[in-house]
């Protein structure tokens, strides 16, 4: 029975998906098939609130539920619901491919929840495919257009780059299995600190960064982050929300589970990090300033926030990874309030650009204020979620010294401010050509909006609840070898 309610959420998960599945074999159903997908995206979201306190190693040591696991199931779950209320009328999807695109989305929902749980490189590695694909499948569903085909374009990169990745990531991990002679994350975690610290360091510090490979892709760090603004552009709108929000999620989890192997006097691995974290930062906010297209901004942004959250890996810590699970958290929300405005500023699914979001305020003042919060956190201003969680990483960077990072990225986020500024002018101030019309929202939208808005501000204002949840699942990562 406690086996049974450990795996509660997964079993909510695969019984949706195989009624969707069922759903997708008639014609018209995309209604019953959003009503199935919002059934399961809660039912998942309670399962994984009812067994937060359940410890369980499954399936021969491969599998572990854990506070640290179930946690990031809540957040999975939550931005489940987020994604399938955001996904309304799929306007932009090819009419007969709905009710698979929901039925996508849950398989890939299923590889992130089965992915923060994985603690074998195996589940891992199927887990993060079975998330990728269903990911590379949703990109060509979006409707063809005059004279564009850019949804194609943007699949084939998605999935050249994604397959790249994984191979660079086994190819770490094959290093890291004949260094300490198993797949067994456990039995990694124990073994290779001596062997960073033996003659045999600089080839475990090569096979950790490229097992990271595959991981940093999926967060768009810099220089694994070619393909982030072409498929923020080419893919649908809801399509683009889900994959600049979620798999960051599953991404940053596993991260803390490798990075974890690590200790903080490998000096020549942190450095790695403070590089990548630099270049991201540097280069995502640089592009973004220029950009008109609100996707491809976001798709930057999104480089840059990447960055940030590398930030609190450096510190090689517990307080450091708190940091980086509470920002990357926030970032799913601050990222999804983004694209609700997107997705319904749009009458058709077109893209949206900066200019178009003029006289927001008055076309449906909803959306206004949910584009302003989800900006102002994004940015970091107070007393939204994003100022929280940028101060708690730079303090757990700061308390290991690294000065100029902390520099580095504080002139960052004064960069980022100006384009995101822009974009409140432009809703608040911006005079749209003729008459505007009125953006009507349906209520799920509207409840939509106003749980992100309650999300970021709460997140923001009390920070210490959620902050602490997460420091004390993170002793459940420092487990001791099986068997």
């Amino acid at each position: 029975m406690s086996s049974f309610l450990a795996f509660l959420p997964e079993l909510i998960l695969l019984a949706g998906a195989l009624g969707l599945f069922v759903v997708a074999l008639g014609d018209g159903r995309v209604r019953l098939a959003r009503t199935v997908s919002l059934l399961t995206a809660t039912g998942m979201l309670l399962a994984a609130l009812f067994t937060f306190g359940q410890q369980m190693v499954m399936f021969d040591g491969a599998y572990r539920v854990d506070g640290f696991s179930q946690f990031l199931k809540i957040v999975i779950g939550f931005g489940y619901v987020c994604v399938v209320l955001l996904s309304g009328e799929l306007r932009d999807i090819r009419g007969e491919a709905k009710p698979e695109y929901y039925l996508f989305i849950a398989l890939s929902l299923i590889g992130l929840t089965l992915l923060v749980s994985s603690i074998d490189v195996i589940t891992l590695v199927v887990s993060l495919e079975l998330s990728s694909f269903a990911l590379y499948l949703l990109v060509p569903m979006r409707r063809e257009r005059a004279g564009q085909r850019a949804q194609m374009e943007s699949a084939i990169k998605y999935l050249m780059f994604g397959v790249a990745a994984t191979g660079v990531m086994l190819f770490g991990f094959s290093y890291l299995y004949g260094l300490t002679g198993s797949t067994s994350l456990p039995v990694i975690l124990a073994k290779l600190p001596p062997l960073l610290a033996s003659s045999n360091s600089s080839l475990a510090i090569v096979g950790l960064a490229l097992a990271l490979a595959g991981l940093l892709y999926k967060l768009a760090v810099f220089p694994f982050h070619f393909w982030t603004p072409d498929v923020y552009e080419g893919a649908a709108n809801e399509t683009s929300g889900l994959i600049a929000s979620l798999p960051k999620v599953g991404a940053v989890a596993v991260l803390v589970r490798l990075v974890s192997l690590a200790t903080p006097e490998h000096a020549a691995f942190a450095t790695l990090l403070t590089c990548l974290a630099v270049a991201s930062m540097v280069y995502g906010n640089l592009i973004a300033l220029v950009q008109t297209d609100f996707k491809r901004l976001l798709g930057f942004s999104g480089i840059a926030h990447a960055g940030y959250a590398l930030i609190g890996f450096v510190a090689l810590d517990d307080a450091g990874y708190a940091a980086a699970l509470y920002y990357i958290s926030g970032y799913m929300l601050m990222v999804l309030a983004c694209f609700v405005v997107i997705c319904h500023v749009s009458p058709d699914g077109a893209n949206v650009s900066v200019a178009d979001l003029a006289g927001l305020h008055r076309r449906s003042p909803l959306l206004a204020v949910t584009l302003l919060v989800g900006v102002f956190a994004l940015a970091g201003i107070p007393p939204f979620v994003g100022f929280m969680a940028k101060l708690s990483l730079l303090t757990a960077a700061l308390d290991k010294g690294h000065l100029a990072l902390v520099v580095v990225a504080v002139i960052n986020s004064a960069i980022a401010i100006y384009y995101y500024l822009r974009i409140v002018r432009t809703a608040f101030f911006g005079e749209s050509e003729g008459i505007p019309a009125r953006i009507q929202l349906a209520w799920p939208v509207a409840a939509l909006c106003l749980l992100l808005i309650a999300g970021i501000t709460a997140l923001g204002v009390v920070p210490a609840t959620v902050v602490d949840t997460i420091s004390r699942s993170l002793a459940a990562i420092k487990f001791p070898p099986l068997g």
